[in-house]
């Protein structure tokens, strides 16, 4: 039997080719994966972050549930400060990161105080502080402007037009009869 020889035309050599491979299939699957990698790493430090604001919220909101800062005469600058040092690792830049309203409220339930991120612009129109009165219905509350790096994160995250996360922490309490 006699075999018929068949030449190769280019695209046989083409198709039958395996060097590169390699590198072509790793350029496909490394800009997805890389994304995923620092979106999922960003949005574990978003976490971190609001766990750390939630908790120096409540340790400062206890300033003022103690009545320590009345006799301090703690204002919103002094607040910001003290919930500032708490804030472990993130305490470098957040006086210019961070808003605070502390009120004093008529009840727990539905005490509508104004929202400072309606829209698109954060307003910081109608807040204030104020340490109250032994045994006085208090809210504490802070925001804090966060820039995200990942670009697609920014638009399930951002709710400001400008790119930045807006992390919220939130506590109410009775004040202790102090005096």
């Amino acid at each position: 039997m006699r075999r018929v020889a068949r030449s190769r035309t280019a695209l046989d050599r083409f198709l039958a080719a395996r060097r590169g491979s390699t590198a072509v299939e790793f350029a496909m699957v490394a800009a997805p994966f890389f994304f995923m990698l620092f979106a999922v790493l960003e949005l574990a430090f978003v976490f971190v972050l609001d766990s750390v604001l939630e908790n120096a919220v409540i340790e400062t909101g206890r300033l003022v549930r103690t009545g320590q800062a009345e006799s301090q005469g703690f204002n919103a600058d002094q607040f910001k400060t003290a919930m500032c040092d708490r804030m472990s690792i993130f305490s470098s830049d957040c006086l210019a990161r961070v808003t605070v309203d502390v009120r004093e409220i008529p009840q727990f339930t539905n005490p509508n105080p104004p929202d400072p991120t309606g829209g698109e612009t954060f307003s910081e129109a109608g807040l204030g502080y104020d340490n109250g009165d032994p045994g006085s219905l208090m809210l504490v509350r802070a925001w804090y402007r966060h820039r995200l790096i990942t670009p697609f994160l920014e638009q399930g995250l951002a709710r400001m037009g400008d790119g930045h996360a807006i992390l919220t922490a939130t506590t109410a309490f009775r004040n202790e009869p102090w005096r």
